[in-house]
């Protein structure tokens, strides 16, 4: 007995895969799992010493020190966790390479990313997108609906994917209890993100998008070899039928005619073209371009050249989940057809517990069975690094959108240590919520895990994306027409989203009997008509109100991005760096510095707040440090090469899609 919601199946007998058994016994695999948490451990201490975490702008921008390779790779990490290895290679099993598409229209906005939104924010000198708004549009109702609407989503797709999909890897790889290694996991996370910051973040971020790479290379060159290349591929996947069908319609197990093609068919496609050209566009621009995630990697960056390069090399690193996750993910459909794309529900509880389908457990099965060992232990490694890498950037990043969008809310005057303690405590808040959503993600096991998070971005961000658009490149929006464009959009996207999970979307065998004209509308369409209505409704209610002033907007929207004259602030800063407060009594008195005791000083050491003071700075040093954080000036020489290196990139991207299209 199952009821389905959101594409994900909730089993009432929760039947369990109970044949899988412990894969990684062999000492290769497992001193190589060691050896990796060892080094991942060691590159975040370096990066804790080596760098200044003892104030908000060196936990949570790093400093403004990082070069352009960390940028581009930590950007890759952070985008890449293991919710895209389990679901986009489960989703290409399941429907063919149009999935692809998803990864590939990062190339485009990637683009837009460095070349025309980055440079207002440096501009605008903020550390999270709710500031941006506060700044634009003055009020603080934008901003918290913001972060709140931010920390619900971090929750609800980001954490809770990742983890089911790391926990579905660890159980058919290890046959550990789910909840041992996810809990092991996430401490081991958190301990680095507590301790390290933003720096040891993006370092740790480099060296496993490294391991990542070349740990699926292998298995893409092990997956191709078993199925006898390209070629016999293609011819393979399209008679790829389990054998036990019972009497199921064909369309709900056969492969699809158009398997191997990016754009289908707009209106009986499962992915249709201007779904995938428009409405995907939508979404990515507000991953890439307004997510507190990525742009966070980007504020990091020593000057603009150096954001720009980084977003061309995560580009180029975007091209590759095609060969790396979707083939393989495919050809674990020709390996593994009985398991991967069991359509009869109950053969399917007997290979993965889910009734709805099995094609999540495509990839993991193809490391478990056609590794060697210590290569196997090397994949367990990339896996677990994607779910960290990803973990790690959403703790971070969600710590910031707390600390400096609610928490200066509720205590204006707080010091900076009290700050830092705040958002690392958050950070252990955030994990509890994550281990008590773990029961409700693993019995969410479904076929359409990236279908899933795909979905729920489609219904609540259009509005979002549609606010920092019209925010940035028309000054005459305003705080009225911005709030109303999101609460509206909100509001329609909520009435789908409800719908949907009263209904259940179902699966192939047991359709849903939602009504047509509720979820008739394919996700990606329904993302298009949901942008374009809050963009009218912004537009015609900032035309209705009073506009605001020029003299509140100077670097804050690309028609005044250039302009030099001072801004008045619409308001008052929340929290302003207090940082002589640590040192006063309650009358506001200098205390006399004690000496801390060793437990203290060891406590203090290993969260960065250490004792020894950021040096006092005069106001004409504060002055010039803030020129310097929002300067925008690049080398004439970098800035005409990393403008070529786009232009190759964009060519690129529409090379890839005519090539598959």
């Amino acid at each position: 007995m199952s009821s389905h919601y959101f594409g994900f199946s909730v089993l009432r007998n929760n039947g369990r895969n109970s044949t899988t058994s412990a894969v990684l016994n062999n000492a290769a695999d497992i001193s190589v799992i060691v050896v990796y948490f060892v080094v991942v451990l060691a590159v975040g201490v370096w990066a804790m010493v080596r760098t200044n975490r003892a104030t908000v702008g060196g936990f949570f921008l790093a400093g403004r020190s990082m070069v352009w390779w960390p940028i581009g790779a930590s950007l890759f990490a952070s985008n890449i966790g293991s919710g895209h290895f389990v679901g986009i290679a489960g989703t290409a099993a399941a429907a063919g390479i149009a999935i692809g598409g998803f990864e590939w229209n990062a190339l485009i906005v990637v683009v837009i990313l460095g070349w025309l939104f980055v440079p207002i924010y440096i501009k605008a000198g903020v550390v999270t997108m709710p500031e941006y708004l506060k700044k634009r549009f003055g009020g603080q109702r934008i901003r918290i609906y913001l972060s709140v609407l931010s920390l619900f989503l971090y929750v609800f797709t980001k954490i809770s994917a990742d983890m089911f999909s790391g926990a579905i890897f660890i159980n058919q790889a290890l046959g550990l209890n789910i909840y041992i290694a996810v809990v092991l996991l996430l401490l081991i996370t958190a301990l680095y993100t507590v301790t390290g910051g933003l720096a040891a973040v993006i370092y740790t971020d480099t060296l496993q998008t490294i391991i990542m790479i070349v740990g699926s290379f292998i298995l893409m060159g092990f997956a191709f070899h078993e199925v006898g290349g390209y070629e016999n591929f293609q011819e393979r996947y399209m008679i790829a039928v389990p054998s036990i069908t019972g009497n199921i319609s064909e369309s709900c197990y056969e492969p699809r005619t158009d398997s191997f093609h990016i754009f289908r068919d707009a209106i009986t496609g499962d992915l249709p073209w201007p779904g995938l050209v428009f409405g995907l566009t939508i979404q990515a621009t507000w991953y890439w371009c307004t997510d507190q995630v990525i742009v966070q990697r980007c504020l990091s960056a020593k000057n603009l050249s150096h954001v720009k390069a980084g977003c061309i090399l995560c580009g180029y690193l975007k091209l590759l989940p095609m060969f790396l996750m979707v083939f393989p993910g495919m050809i674990s459909r020709i390996l593994y057809a009985d398991e991967v794309a069991c359509v009869e529900p109950a053969e399917c509880v007997k290979h993965c517990g889910a009734s709805v389908g099995c094609t999540n457990i495509a990839y993991p099965k193809l490391v478990v069975d056609l590794m060697p060992n210590g290569l196997r232990g090397l994949m367990l490694s990339v896996m677990l690094a994607s779910l960290m890498s990803s973990l790690t950037s959403i703790f971070n990043s969600a710590s910031t959108l707390f600390t400096m969008d609610i928490y200066t809310k509720i205590r204006s005057s707080a010091s900076e240590k009290e700050l830092m303690i705040a958002g690392r405590v958050f950070i252990l808040v955030l994990i509890g919520v994550s281990i008590a959503w773990i029961p409700v993600v693993q019995s969410a096991q479904s076929g359409q895990l990236f279908d899933y998070i795909q979905s729920i971005t489609s219904y609540l961000t259009p509005p979002v994306a549609a606010v920092f658009m019209l925010a940035i490149f028309c000054k005459r929006v305003n705080e009225a027409g911005a709030f109303y464009g999101l609460m509206i959009g909100l509001l329609i996207g909520l009435s789908r989203m409800i719908a949907e999970f009263v209904y259940g979307t179902g699966s192939c065998v047991e359709p849903s009997n939602c009504p047509t004209i509720i979820c008739g509308v394919h996700y990606l369409y329904f993302s298009i008509i949901l942008f374009v209505v809050s963009c009218i409704i912004i537009l015609v209610v900032s035309l209705m109100t009073k506009p605001i002033d020029d003299k509140h907007l100077y670097r804050l929207c690309w028609s005044l991005r250039n302009n030099t004259e001072e801004r008045v602030d619409l308001e008052k800063e929340d929290w302003v760096d207090n940082q002589n407060s640590d040192d006063m009594d309650m009358e506001g008195n200098q205390q006399p510095e004690g000496e801390p005791g060793f437990c203290k000083k060891a406590i203090m050491c290993f969260c960065g707040l250490e004792q020894k003071k950021a040096p006092t700075l005069s106001p004409e040093e504060q002055a010039e440090l803030q020129k310097k954080l929002t300067d925008t000036t690049e080398v004439p020489l970098w800035r005409n090469i990393v403008n070529a290196n786009a232009l190759i990139l964009l060519c690129v991207a529409v090379f890839f899609h005519g090539f598959y299209g």
